[in-house]
């Protein structure tokens, strides 16, 4: 029998379950092989989205009520207290998952996105409060973090496990497309919407056109509700899951793992915080110090744009050369072009020099899309057996999350201490490139070979462990 014609028997002893047939062999027409894996990914357009828009927002409130927020804690918390939501919810979500249900846990993050995207968009002080309406606001988007914390160990992770009934060789492209895709497309619509809405209701009329940003935001996880409804458990799921979760014995097989799978992501997301340092820049030169608010956003969508051919470029390489092979390569690049851009920073942040700043400093945004951007995710949920793995990759994201929470404090830092304007924009990114390089060696020499059938061998080699140690596998899989 060929090899990839194999049977997957996930035990040897009587009490492991009767051979089965492998994913990609059940009776399924293509549509109903691809939904889940679209039904289950496509909700990080929210995360896009949603996360974009608020810099936007956070813009048309600045001119709207001007020092009164500009000058209160709202203007940092607005934009960013949707971290911490994050972090709690990939970490609960995470939990229940694995303990409860993929689908039930991706329903209750998905009802919690509408209801909170809701919220913001009718945020009110109390009679009319000001300061009122910035604490509503900042409450109703640490919630909203919350429900796009849940889009990843219960999405992604059900993603990645539905994938697994693809056709071999199209698996790890179908769950970035609609994972890590979906999340760029998020930030250029994000981008987008403010401007086509500044030039609607004008500059005039910004208190309409933040609420109608942030309204839209809601379309996204409604449309999925749907298909979500109809979702079933991932078969790879019904197969693997686990009733009594033997915590010392998953601690011992995985942290190694999960740890350098964090640090990398801890890793990706510091870093990426530094990119901002050089729009900004350029964005000045090209603008001058008086433009109008739609040409700022427009810019912005400019800027997010690059992201689109790395992240699809990146997706079909995972295929082609694997997910840690991709990941390398494309985090290591872009360290490589960090340094030039920080080298060469007197020289490009020039007015003369713009257009060459933009191609470069585009390069350095694709290539970040085309290894971690893509990959990580990836790395995270399929390097883990199925019965764990909405916790393995709640963890990781988290330290994802925690990472570039992180580094908005840190880049301040970094740059305050610098002892001039040109080494104030070439010191995060020596930080931020290191990284990189570091982030490759990492990825080739920490992370396992993922393939095609990596979940599956994976799940096989965690059976095998459990059985050496006394652990009774004939209790997974039960409902």
């Amino acid at each position: 029998m060929a090899k990839d014609e194999e049977k997957v028997v996930v035990g040897e002893d009587p009490s492991s379950p009767p051979e089965v047939a492998p994913l990609e062999n059940l009776e399924k027409s293509r549509w109903e092989r691809s939904w889940p894996t679209i039904a289950c990914g496509a909700g990080l357009f929210s995360d896009g989205y949603l996360n974009g828009v608020i810099g936007s927002v956070n813009t048309m409130l600045s001119m709207i009520y001007a020092d009164a927020y500009t000058k209160s804690s709202a203007s940092k918390n607005v934009s960013s207290i949707a971290f911490a939501g994050t972090v709690v919810g990939m970490l609960f979500f995470g939990v229940m998952s694995d303990h409860w249900s993929r689908k039930g846990s991706l329903l209750v993050s998905t009802l919690v996105l509408i209801l909170f995207a809701i919220l913001c968009t009718a945020a009110y002080g109390y009679h009319g409060s000001t300061y009122g309406l910035f604490a509503a606001l900042a409450a109703y988007r640490f919630f909203l973090g919350i429900g796009i914390g849940g889009e990843y160990p219960a999405g992604s992770v059900a993603a990645a496990e539905s994938s697994g009934e693809l056709k071999k060789g199209h698996r790890n492209r179908w769950f970035i497309m609609f994972t890590n895709l979906q999340i760029d497309f998020g930030f250029v619509t994000s981008a987008f919407t403010p401007m086509i809405l500044v030039l609607i209701f004008t500059e005039q009329h910004l208190r309409a056109a933040w609420r109608v940003a942030l309204g839209l935001g809601v379309i996204p996880p409604l449309s999925l509700l749907y298909l979500r409804l109809k979702l079933k458990e991932p078969e790879e799921f019904n197969r693997e899951r686990m009733r009594k979760f033997p915590v010392w014995l998953i601690i011992k097989f995985y942290w190694k793992r999960l740890a350098v799978v964090s640090l990398i992501w801890f890793v990706y997301d510091f870093s990426a915080y530094s990119f901002s340092t050089y729009s900004s820049a350029w964005l000045a030169i090209i603008l001058g110090d008086e433009y109008p608010l739609w040409k700022s956003f427009g810019w912005n969508t400019v800027i997010n744009l690059f992201y689109i051919p790395g992240s699809v470029a990146g997706a079909f390489a995972s295929d082609w050369l694997g997910p840690r092979k991709t990941l390398a390569i494309g985090v290591g690049l872009q360290g490589v072009i960090g340094f030039i851009m920080s080298g060469c920073y007197q020289y490009l942040n020039t007015p003369q020099n713009v257009a060459a700043f933009v191609v470069v400093y585009g390069i350095f945004l694709a290539l970040g899309e085309f290894g971690p951007g893509d990959n990580i995710g990836l790395c995270a949920a399929k390097t883990s057996a199925t019965s764990i793995r909405g916790q393995y990759y709640g963890i990781a994201a988290a330290f994802g999350k925690i990472g570039a929470f992180v580094g908005t404090y840190i880049f301040p830092i970094i740059q305050d201490n610098a002892p001039n304007a040109i080494r104030r924009g070439q010191d995060p990114f020596f930080v931020s490139s290191s990284l990189c390089i570091f982030s490759a060696a990492l990825a080739i020499f920490c992370l396992p070979h993922i393939g095609q059938d990596t979940i599956t061998d994976e799940d096989r080699k965690f059976r095998k462990y459990l059985e050496e140690h006394g652990y009774d596998t004939s209790t997974m899989g039960q409902t």
